[in-house]
């Protein structure tokens, strides 16, 4: 599979299909979402950020990228004292992907190993790609196996790992995010609901890498789960440059706390679409990471934001997004988020 991240930062265990399916305006694909076509079957169309865009998120690295590093370190040291100078970390592509570099540097700088670090497809209501967890099985240890992840929404795709890997004795079910806000993984570098810049991008902070496809028309059973590389966003690629931008700010000697997974954050999400009247969970989707991508590839009904946060430059992103997209903006008081994001509900439109 092409990417712009260097070969020796991750193995991408997908099947290329640049060139072989037409990308999707948001509003085409959430119509089709809402008839009950899988969304995976569908490429959302990509255009290049804009320059507002690309200047608040150069202002948002700047504010969050230490906050994003000691993360990364509380995780990198977490998950070592679980599986040790062994583990293997299987990143869930693409949000997952930046994760997995970052951990995998400071994995190196701080405890002298060189991790294997593949990514790989799971897509909800899906599944994991059972082929690229053949290759990983037969390569290595289940034992040493460790998923990652850029952090929780309301843990939906927690709960398809665990669903997932029933099939997979041996494998740690505890899935490691940079930012656990819904309260369910069980390797994190913090419970709050911080900004992860590469959230706010599509491709252009992950390899340049499409959201994973899954088609039997171009797909044969033993391919593994597809993507499209991106290469009319080359000149605005900056994946590489965030992993070196968050890796120079690392604190090689961090110490580390845990506390026990709760559903704090999806009791939250279900009194968010009982009060807005959202028949579907799924079309509330909770955390600045998942507000952003409502933004950037659904259709937006609504974007919720948090009393105690008015003001504050984290949400920035998510202001101009709104902004740029006209979605309607509340500040309301949330207990587990910064953001909630609301999809609109096309039959009602």
């Amino acid at each position: 599979m092409r990417t712009s991240y260097r070969p020796e930062d991750v193995t991408f265990l997908l099947t290329d299909l640049t060139g072989k399916l037409e990308p999707m305006t948001a509003e085409q694909r959430e119509r089709n979402i809402q008839s009950g076509q899988h969304y995976s079957s569908m490429l959302p169309a990509e255009s290049a950020p804009s320059d507002e865009y690309m200047r608040v998120y150069r202002d948002l690295m700047r504010v969050s990228a230490k906050q994003n590093a000691d993360a990364i370190a509380r995780l990198a040291t977490l998950v070592i004292g679980a599986h040790g100078k062994t583990v293997v970390l299987v990143s869930l592509a693409r949000a997952g992907t930046p994760v997995g570099i970052l951990l995998k540097h400071y994995i190196k700088k701080r405890f002298g190993v060189d991790v294997p670090h593949y990514s790989i497809s799971i897509i909800r209501g899906i599944g994991i790609d059972k082929n690229a967890m053949s290759y990983i099985l037969e390569n290595h240890l289940a034992k040493d196996i460790v998923f990652v992840d850029g952090w929780t929404g309301k843990g939906a795709i927690t709960k398809q790992l665990h669903e997932a890997l029933r099939e997979y004795p041996g494998i740690d079910k505890g899935l490691a995010v940079v930012a656990d806000p819904a309260g369910v993984a069980h390797y994190y570098g913090t419970r709050n609901d911080i900004p992860i810049p590469c959230s706010c991008l599509n491709s252009v902070v992950s390899g340049l890498i499409s959201r994973t496809i899954v088609r039997d028309d171009l797909l044969g059973p033993t391919d593994y789960h597809g993507a499209v590389y991106m290469e009319h966003l080359e000149q605005y690629d900056v994946s590489n440059q965030y992993v070196e931008e968050i890796e120079w700010l690392f604190n090689y000697q961090l110490d580390v706390g845990f506390n026990e997974p709760s559903e704090d954050g999806w009791h939250e999400a279900e009194r968010i679409a009982k009060q807005y009247g959202v028949s579907d969970i799924n079309f509330v989707k909770p955390s600045i990471g998942e507000a952003t991508r409502v933004l950037l590839r659904r259709v937006p009904d609504r974007v919720l934001l948090a009393k105690a946060y008015y003001g504050s430059t984290i949400l920035e992103p998510i202001l101009t997004l709104a902004k740029e997209k006209n979605v309607p903006v509340e500040w309301v008081d949330l207990k587990s988020y910064c953001a909630i994001g609301i999809i609109k509900d096309l039959a009602d439109a």
